[in-house]
C-alpha cells in the first residue's frame, strides 16, 4: 500500500476512534439517566450498572488508543452526543411506558455500537493495527453481550410492565 493509502487508513482509524469515544460518552449518559429513574426493574438496573462499568472501561481504552497515536478525543463530538443522550432520556422520561421505550432504544443503541466497533476493527486490520484491533475486540465482545442480554429480556420486561400496570403499580420505570 502506498504511503497515501496508509495515511488515509490512519486518518480514518483516528476518526473512528473519536467517533467511538463520543458514542461511549453518549452511552454513559443514557445509562446514568436511566439508572436515576429505574425503580421497578431490579434486573435491568443491575445490568445497566454492570454495563456502565464496561462503558467506562471502553471509554478509557479508547483514550489509551488515541494516545498511542498522539491524538485526543473530539470534545465537540463528545459534547454533541452527550446532549443527544440527555434529550433522548428526557423524552422517554415523559412516556407512560418509559421502561419499554428505554429497552427498545438500548437494544438499537447497542447494535449501533456493535456495527461501529466492527467497522473500526476492520479499519484497524487494514492499517496493520493488530494490537489496537485486539483492544477493540474486547469492547465489541462487551457490546455483543449487552445486546444479547437486552434482546433476551425484551419479553420479560414487557411482561413485568404489563403485570405492574394491571395491578395499579408504577410500571413506567
Amino acid at each position: 500500500m502506498s504511503d497515501g493509502g496508509s495515511d488515509t487508513i490512519r486518518s480514518e482509524f483516528i476518526t473512528g476512534l473519536r467517533n467511538a469515544h463520543a458514542l461511549e460518552k453518549q452511552a454513559r449518559q443514557l445509562i446514568e439517566r436511566q439508572l436515576e429513574r429505574v425503580k421497578s426493574y431490579p434486573d435491568v438496573a443491575q445490568k445497566l450498572r454492570q454495563h456502565l462499568d464496561e462503558t467506562n472501561a471502553q471509554e478509557e481504552r479508547l483514550d489509551q488508543l488515541l494516545a498511542r497515536f498522539d491524538e485526543s478525543r473530539s470534545v465537540l463530538k463528545d459534547m454533541a452526543t452527550q446532549f443527544m443522550a440527555n434529550m433522548g432520556a428526557m423524552t422517554h422520561a415523559m412516556a407512560d411506558d418509559e421502561i419499554l421505550k428505554n429497552t427498545f432504544a438500548n437494544l438499537a443503541f447497542e447494535n449501533f455500537e456493535i456495527a461501529s466497533y466492527r467497522s473500526l476493527i476492520s479499519i484497524a486490520k487494514a492499517g496493520g493495527f493488530s494490537q489496537e484491533a485486539q483492544v477493540l475486540q474486547q469492547s465489541l465482545n462487551e457490546e455483543l453481550a449487552m445486546a444479547k442480554w437486552i434482546d433476551e429480556h425484551v419479553d420479560d420486561v414487557t411482561q413485568q410492565y404489563l403485570s405492574l400496570k394491571a395491578s395499579g403499580q408504577k410500571a413506567d420505570r
